[in-house]
């Protein structure tokens, strides 16, 4: 199990490292697009589009990292009022919920990227699959990330001293 724990770690600072990436190229090109648009009245259609593409890639793609880094949309202050039972409960309810919409996310994401990815888009002039496949791509990413902190949370129920993931739901 140590083998396969240190293989998930290393898959996940790939995973992280790749979207830290997408940030850090997406926040260049905007200084630049800015600064060439404002001081020098330059504007680039092609550099628009990739920073476009370059946001909705990092908006899929840190579906996942949010799950795993315990970010996802909760009021912990409020969460932590109530009792166990119904934390536990809500927790549950939650993985099953986000799992369901990440599923129906990737189902139409996929069929949209398949019908419509033919198109060449007008800035960069490149088929539309290399941008709305991101769409599946991340939805699938965000669905591994979910089961692996469901599968932590189950554990934790059966296991409560040696796995705290109750606690970070």
């Amino acid at each position: 199990m140590n083998g396969l724990k240190k293989a998930g770690s290393i898959l996940y600072k790939i995973y992280l490292s790749i979207g830290i990436a997408s940030i850090a190229v997406m926040t260049c090109c905007v200084i630049f697009a800015v600064i060439a648009r404002y001081c020098f009245g330059f504007s680039h259609k092609s550099l628009e589009e990739f920073i476009t593409t370059v946001f909705a890639f990092s908006t899929f793609w840190g579906i996942g990292i949010c799950f795993i880094e315990n970010e996802h949309v909760t009021i912990n202050s409020i969460f932590d009022m109530f009792p166990r039972k119904f934390q536990i409960c809500a927790s549950f309810f939650n993985y099953i919920v986000t799992l369901c919409v990440l599923f129906v996310m990737m189902k139409f994401g996929a069929h949209y990227a398949l019908k419509f990815g033919s198109q060449i888009s007008s800035g960069m002039e490149i088929p539309y699959i290399y941008m709305y496949g991101i769409i599946p791509v991340g939805c699938f990413l965000g669905i591994i990330c979910v089961l692996i902190k469901l599968i932590g949370f189950v554990e934790s129920l059966f296991c409560p001293a040696e796995n705290p993931a109750v606690k970070e739901a």
